[in-house]
């Protein structure tokens, strides 16, 4: 057990305080979620980085980090939607995706031969991450200056909170979705190669 271990280990052990401050009846604990995700994913930049830095690096961390990761952002896209922040079709597609590679990357560990994650893959993960983040402060701040701007202490309208939301999670979608191709196209030349004579 290594610092860059803890860090991939403490992003799963915040996933649960931020669902639950999220969910919370206190709007400052709902608000304030953001800063938590926000924290947590600031977890996935720095563990990988000190482990290669320190030359720490070992099979458990390679595992985990991409487990936590999709812990933590399969936990926030169902909250989202749970929140009625974005549309189901949307993370549906996003969340299968994960846990397929999730079970891939588990069985090939077994075998001894775990998945190397792939640059896209990093790029999809810093993706998810930022869109979560942004839909979290902008819901935020929309309830927090309903709090203190508002007469009536409502929300302010925004009607274009839904296109926000919907638009980058779109973006999420594709991303996730090339990501996964690419996970999955050395498989399809290799069944190629094997069956075709």
């Amino acid at each position: 057990m290594n610092l860059p271990n803890l860090l991939t280990l403490s992003r799963i052990a915040l996933t649960p305080l931020f669902l639950g401050m999220l969910f919370a009846e206190s709007w400052y604990l709902r608000s304030s979620a953001c800063v938590v995700f926000a924290i947590a994913s600031l977890t996935d930049f720095y563990d990988g980085r000190l482990a290669r830095s320190k030359h720490v690096e070992t099979d458990f961390g390679r595992f985990m980090d991409p487990l936590a990761d999709k812990i933590l952002v399969t936990s926030a896209l169902v909250a989202l939607v749970w929140s009625r922040l974005v549309h189901v079709w949307l993370v549906a597609p996003i969340v299968v995706r994960d846990i397929v590679i999730t079970a891939m990357r588990a069985h090939a560990a077994y075998r001894g031969r775990p998945l190397e994650t792939t640059r896209l893959a990093k790029w999809k993960t810093m993706t998810q991450l930022v869109t979560v983040i942004i839909i979290l402060f902008v819901a935020g701040l929309q309830e927090t200056l309903g709090r203190f701007g508002s007469p009536t202490g409502t929300a302010p309208e925004w009607t274009w909170l839904p296109f926000l939301s919907n638009g980058l999670m779109g973006t999420v979608l594709v991303l996730t979705l090339l990501s996964g191709l690419h996970y999955f196209l050395p498989i399809l030349r290799f069944s190629r190669r094997r069956f075709l004579p």
